[in-house]
C-alpha cells in the first residue's frame, strides 16, 4: 500500500475510533474497543491494509487487544471511553506543543482537555514541537511534571507514550520555545 492509501486510511481510523464511531455504524465498548472484523467491514477495507496501517502508523495510534480481534484508538478521544490506564509517575518534565495564538489563554487558564479526555503531554521536546507543527509554527511548553505530582497531580500513560493528565494549571508550565 502507497504512502498516501496508509494515511487515508489512518486517518478514518482517527477519526471512527475516536471521535464518530456511529457515523460508519459503530459503537464502541466503554473501555473503547471494537471488534476488527465489524471494523475493516464498516471502512470497507481488509485486514491485510488494517495490520499495515497499525504496524507503520509512526505515533503508534491504535493497538490491537491480546487476541487480536478487537483494536482501539490509544488516546485521544472525545467520545465517552475507559481505557482503563492506571496512574503512573511522570519523568520530572514533560512537554505540550502548541501554536503562538493559544499562548494567552494558556497562561492564563492553564492546558485544559478542550473536546479531548485529557490533556496531552509529550516526553520529548522533538515530539511536542511536532505536535505543535500541525497547526503552525510550534511554541514547546515545558510542564513541571514533578511539581504536579508533588501537588496531587496525577497522570496516565497511553499505549503509544503519550503522557495524559486531567488539566496543567499555568504555574507549572513554561514557553521553552
Amino acid at each position: 500500500m502507497n504512502e498516501k492509501e496508509l494515511t487515508r486510511i489512518s486517518k478514518r481510523l482517527s477519526l471512527h475510533l475516536r471521535h464518530d464511531p456511529a457515523a460508519i455504524g459503530l459503537t464502541l465498548a466503554p473501555d473503547g474497543w471494537v471488534e476488527v472484523d465489524a471494523l475493516v467491514r464498516a471502512l470497507k477495507i481488509t485486514r491485510e491494509q488494517l495490520d499495515e496501517v497499525v504496524e507503520t502508523n509512526n505515533k503508534r495510534r491504535f493497538a490491537f487487544d491480546e487476541t487480536g480481534t478487537r483494536i482501539r484508538a490509544s488516546q485521544g478521544h472525545s467520545v465517552p471511553v475507559d481505557l482503563g490506564l492506571a496512574d503512573a509517575t511522570p519523568p520530572e518534565v514533560l512537554f505540550h506543543g502548541t501554536v503562538a495564538k493559544f499562548l494567552d489563554p494558556i497562561f492564563h487558564e492553564g492546558l485544559r482537555p478542550m473536546n479531548r479526555h485529557a490533556v496531552h503531554l509529550s516526553a520529548t521536546v522533538d515530539t511536542a514541537r511536532k505536535v505543535g507543527a500541525r497547526r503552525g509554527k510550534p511554541v514547546v511548553l515545558r510542564v513541571d511534571a514533578a511539581a504536579m505530582t508533588a501537588a496531587g497531580h496525577t497522570f496516565q500513560v497511553s499505549a503509544n507514550g503519550v503522557w495524559l493528565t486531567e488539566s496543567v494549571p499555568p504555574e507549572y508550565l513554561n514557553r521553552i520555545g
